[in-house]
């Protein structure tokens, strides 16, 4: 099953990624055509890029098929579902699995007219024409008008498409059969940012900063940590005095003995 999901997003992201350069080269195109250049200006009207406009709305209906597909796998699809949370559990449960079900049916249905529509609108033909056999007065089917691609290629992203979509309903229905969960996107999330617990309550009181509002008329708690603060160090600046000064009468009473050869008196 990796192996698909896996193949749903390389697809999705090929396409997505493909369409976007395409755009941005013929958008190019067409202004660096437009620029009264000497040579460059003839060289790239020889280039044709008629056909991008075309491709990527065919790659942006693939995308947009297979995306939706991919969304029912990892809960993207926004649904109000404010009343369903306020029922009881038992009720909710049902009411999922009959909008799943739902959900597999439609698009199962969709998928069924549009693989039936497909095939009539040239894929017969070439299926035929693939292996050999006599295509007779079967219709081969219209082009599209840039790419001249058959239509019934294009149109194909809608069975593909529709029927993965159907078989993701069917997973997440089973899935959520099993163990009750249904899957669910954060949509604050971003992939590779670290997510820091924020505390529940601020007090912006407390705060030691100059950020922040004070009050001046009851001591803060930051105030009272400064305090204690500059009491320690006052205290440890009396106490490094007092030992200097111990050090200092040592320092004196051995000069003493030294000069006088013995104890001082």
């Amino acid at each position: 099953m990796k192996y698909l999901d896996h193949l749903e997003e390389w697809i999705i992201t090929f396409l997505i990624g493909a369409a976007t350069l395409i755009i941005f080269v013929a958008v190019v195109h067409r202004y660096a055509a437009s620029a009264s250049i000497p040579g460059l200006q003839d060289w790239l009207l020889t280039i044709n890029l008629s056909w991008a406009q075309e491709l990527t709305i065919i790659m942006f209906v693939w995308m947009a098929k297979f995306g939706a597909a991919y969304g029912v796998r990892t809960g993207i699809h926004v649904g109000v579902d404010v009343l369903i949370n306020r029922l009881d559990d038992r009720m909710r449960r049902k009411f999922i699995i009959f909008g799943l079900l739902a959900g597999a049916t439609f698009t199962g249905i969709v998928g069924t007219l549009g693989a039936a529509f497909v095939w009539d609108n040239g894929a017969h033909h070439a299926f035929l024409s693939l292996i050999g056999s006599p295509v007779g007065d079967i219709p081969e089917g219209p082009t599209t008008p840039d790419l001249e691609w058959p239509t019934w290629m294009v149109y194909s992203a809608i069975p593909l498409g529709t029927s993965l979509m159907c078989f993701r309903f069917l997973q997440v229905l089973v899935s959520f059969v099993k163990t009750g969960d249904l899957p669910h996107h954060d949509h604050g999330h971003v992939d590779g940012l670290e997510e820091d617990t924020a505390p529940d309550a601020i007090n912006v009181y407390s705060m030691d900063d100059n950020l922040h509002m004070h009050d001046l008329t009851h001591t803060m708690i930051g105030d009272n940590r400064r305090n204690d603060d500059e009491r320690r160090r006052a205290a440890g600046s009396a106490d490094a005095k007092e030992r200097r000064t111990g050090d200092e009468r040592r320092s004196g009473a051995d000069r003493r003995q030294e000069d006088l050869g013995g104890e001082p008196k």
